[in-house]
C-alpha cells in the first residue's frame, strides 16, 4: 500500500540575533516556565436583554448640567483669576495709583489691593460652592435618581453633611 507523500520539513527558524541560537518551535498550548495556566479567554460582553430600558436621562439634561457647570467654573476662575489680572496690570502701568498712601500708617493702595486678593479668592470659593449646591448638584442628583444609581455616602464629612460642590 502507497503511502502519501510527507510535506517537507520546515526550514530551521533564523533567529533575529546572530549571536543567538533561534527559539525552539514550540506548540502553541506549551506553558513557559514563569507561566502557571494558560491565560483565560477573554470575557464575552453581555448580550443586551430583552425590552431593555433605554439610557437614563435625556441628551438635554446632560448638556444643562455641563453647561451649568461650565458656568461655575468660569465665573469662579475668571473672578480670581480676573482680580489678580487686575492687579498686575495695575502694577505696571498705574505705579503713582499703586504707591499712593492710603490713610497715615504708610499703607499704599498696590498693598490694600494685594493684601485683598486672599478675601477675593476664598469669596470666589464661597460663590462656587453656594452656587454648585444651588444649581449643579439638584441637576446631578435628578440625572442620578433617574438612572437609579445609588447616592455614595462617602462623601460625608466628619460634621454629618455631604460634601458640597459640583465634584462630588
Amino acid at each position: 500500500m502507497p503511502h502519501p507523500p510527507q510535506p517537507p520539513p520546515p526550514p530551521p527558524r533564523r533567529s533575529p540575533h546572530p549571536h543567538r541560537p533561534a527559539p525552539p518551535p514550540y506548540p502553541g498550548d506549551y506553558l513557559m516556565p514563569w507561566q502557571s495556566s494558560p491565560p483565560p479567554p477573554p470575557p464575552r460582553p453581555p448580550a443586551p436583554a430583552a425590552g431593555s430600558a433605554p439610557a437614563p436621562g435625556h441628551h438635554s439634561d446632560l448638556r444643562r448640567l455641563r453647561t451649568a457647570y461650565r458656568r461655575l467654573r468660569r465665573v469662579s476662575t475668571l473672578t480670581a483669576l480676573g482680580y489678580f489680572t487686575l492687579f498686575l496690570l495695575l502694577s505696571g502701568y498705574a505705579p503713582a495709583l499703586m504707591t499712593r498712601p492710603v490713610g497715615d500708617g504708610g499703607l499704599t493702595t498696590g498693598l490694600l489691593l494685594g493684601l485683598c486678593q486672599l478675601p477675593v479668592t476664598l469669596a470666589a470659593v464661597a460663590v462656587y460652592e453656594w452656587t454648585a449646591h444651588r444649581t449643579v448638584d439638584p441637576l446631578s442628583a435628578g440625572l442620578r435618581d433617574r438612572a437609579g444609581t445609588p447616592r455614595d455616602d462617602t462623601a460625608r464629612t466628619p460634621g454629618g453633611h455631604h460634601g458640597t460642590g459640583a465634584g462630588r
